[in-house]
């Protein structure tokens, strides 16, 4: 975590990680909600269907964009590193998902209020989703970062 404070190419690799890992995030959070309310998939498979597409896209972005001096490995090798710290984290996302979303459920349920156009079901399953982009998110990056991509400077 220092290096990303005290170091600038690392700093900007954190803040190209992100961009690319705010598409993702559309990609994600676009595949889910498309899944969820438009072929009723349950969240947990929807889920992951979408961080499935998710990980496809930040894997290119990534390697084109963030760390394109990373040349010393195959793609494949990467692809194949990159799938492995992703599926751990979706061994992470899984159980924020399955045990978040009922919770969540619970709390914008038993708001005393409604939110415009935005149903607790809605809210829930979002909200869950959001909450595990962002854990996930970290073990991605570090990981990532020293494993996949150890070969840049």
């Amino acid at each position: 975590m220092t290096s990303i404070i005290y170091n600038p190419r690392e700093r900007e690799r954190f803040i190209k990680f992100a961009v690319v890992g705010t598409i993702g995030a559309v990609v994600d959070f676009g595949t889910a909600n498309l899944l969820v309310y438009v072929f009723h998939f349950p969240l947990v498979w929807a889920g992951t269907v979408s961080f499935i597409c998710a990980i496809i896209s930040n894997f290119i972005w990534n390697r084109f964009w963030t760390y394109p001096d990373s040349r010393s490995k195959s793609p494949w090798l990467q692809f194949v590193q990159f799938l492995i710290v992703n599926v751990v984290g979706l061994g992470i996302r899984v159980p924020i998902l399955k045990f978040g979303e009922p919770l969540m459920q619970a709390l914008f349920s038993a708001l005393p209020f409604r939110i415009p156009l935005l149903s607790p079901d809605f809210l829930a399953k979002n909200v869950t989703l959001a909450i595990a982009v962002i854990i996930v998110m970290f073990w991605n990056f570090f990981v990532n970062r020293y494993w996949t991509y150890n070969d840049v400077e």
